[in-house]
């Protein structure tokens, strides 16, 4: 178990509220549409889904979950997981990407797709998301996460990567030197993310601001203060519908339904 996974340790808390958001609106999801997964448990696709972290809490409350991620290494760790987690049965990890995921899961198969991190660092967002739409079956949902443009454009100011600050503000990519190009991915507003998932042909639902705290507040305070971790979950929770704070969230996040 990784230090991020041991229960009461600081990055599982912080972790806990950098989730609880999108943790909060995929039960929700899951909930309403397969209440019964004993019955008929929803067809989950995670795609670049990693070491399973939400996989894994997918088929914990009995859903079907294929995870498709590039890494063997990854797949691994994922399959060792589902064992201790003992949802073996119901995780199936698929060596590949985007560009594979046709051959990986039959057009109109999955319940829910989630794509969380991924949009990125594909070469054309546009037709990422019409692979991820095909995928799911009429009325399915995709579970999107990306990383949010105006707040990237103030942390990079703040650390005083101004060039890197403008670039980001322009659209452009935007490596911070001796990063090693991490972070320098695509960031995306909440209108073009609106506009990318309407053109795949997907019905976008609410807007979910993510992490809009939890970035900021430094650890010791988490840490120190009884009760603080989960009031900053609370907090992340409180706001996370509220438009206003669309903007200061590092990451946006929306559930959009197949037309």
């Amino acid at each position: 178990m990784s230090a991020e996974q041991r229960p009461g340790s600081s990055l599982h808390r912080r972790s806990a509220a950098r989730t609880a958001v999108v943790w909060h609106a995929l039960r929700e999801v899951l909930d309403t549409q397969h209440p019964d997964p004993g019955e008929r448990p929803a067809a989950v696709v995670d795609i670049g889904g990693g070491t399973g972290g939400l996989a894994v809490r997918v088929a914990e409350l009995g859903h079907q979950v294929v995870v498709v991620d590039p890494s063997p290494d990854a797949l691994a760790i994922l399959a060792r997981r589902a064992d201790e987690s003992g949802v073996a049965d119901r995780v199936t990890g698929r060596q590949g990407d985007l560009a594979s995921l046709p051959d990986l899961v039959p057009d109109g198969s999955a319940d829910v797709v989630l794509c969380h991190g991924v949009l990125e660092i594909v070469d054309d967002p546009s037709a990422a998301l019409r692979t991820l739409a095909a995928a799911l079956r009429p009325d399915g949902t995709l579970s999107l996460l990306v990383n949010q443009r105006h707040a990237a454009v103030v942390t990079r100011a703040m650390a005083g990567h101004f060039t890197a600050a403008r670039a980001l503000l322009e659209g452009r990519p935007a490596e911070v030197p001796g990063h090693d190009g991490h972070g320098a991915g695509r960031r995306f507003t909440a209108d073009e993310v609106t506009a990318l998932l309407d053109e795949a042909g997907l019905d976008v639902g609410p807007m979910h601001a993510v992490r809009v705290f939890v970035d900021l507040v430094p650890s010791s305070l988490v840490d120190l203060e009884p009760g603080a971790a989960q009031a900053l979950v609370e907090l992340e929770q409180a706001v996370a519908t509220r438009p206003e704070y669309l903007t200061l969230a590092t990451q946006i996040h929306t559930l959009a339904t197949r037309r």
